[in-house]
């Protein structure tokens, strides 16, 4: 798996001071895409173990809330691979700090029978605290939203979702 950047101390994606890493790779291709030369999963720097230590350390500072991943697409098939042993290494490692995640794909196909499902794609949910989901729609797009970029976007307590067979939203 590539990354297109790294943002160490990020305000926009998710509460507080996060590390966000962006990967790189995405196939939804959304007309308006922010980051549009992130969906080329050749795009951006390999992410290996000294990375990984990087993020971990800047994790690990007292000021900084938690880990955002996305992208491109975090859950790429692929990408979710990559993320796997790493999310685990941050719940190890950095107790107490969040980790939000960011996708084009919904809830539900994450969850149920489509191309976004993989071995690892349970695995990788239950390590999140929250989900932004769904992709971004140019024509719902609406800055005033937190969190989202289109109005058809979801940003889901993954937890209570898990614990409750039912999409619960995060209420922030």
């Amino acid at each position: 798996m590539n990354y297109a950047t790294i943002k160490i101390c990020d305000i926009a994606n998710g509460v507080g001071v996060r590390t966000s890493l962006f990967v790189s790779g995405c196939t939804h291709h959304c007309p308006g895409c922010f980051n549009a030369e992130a969906q080329d999963f050749q795009y951006g720097k390999p992410f290996d173990k000294k990375t990984e230590d990087f993020l971990i350390s800047e994790l690990q500072k007292s000021y900084v809330s938690g880990l955002t991943l996305l992208g491109g697409e975090p859950f790429e098939l692929e990408n979710q691979r990559a993320l796997l042993p790493f999310v685990r290494r941050v719940r190890e490692l950095c107790p107490g700090k969040t980790v939000w995640a960011f996708s084009g794909y919904t809830w539900e196909e994450l969850t149920g029978v489509s191309r976004a499902r993989c071995e690892v794609t349970d695995q990788l949910l239950s390590l999140l605290d929250v989900l932004v989901d769904g992709e971004f729609v140019e024509s719902l797009k609406d800055i005033s939203l937190r969190f989202r970029g289109s109005a058809n976007q979801r940003i889901i307590d993954v937890p209570a979702s898990v614990r409750t067979g039912e999409i619960v939203l995060w209420k922030g």
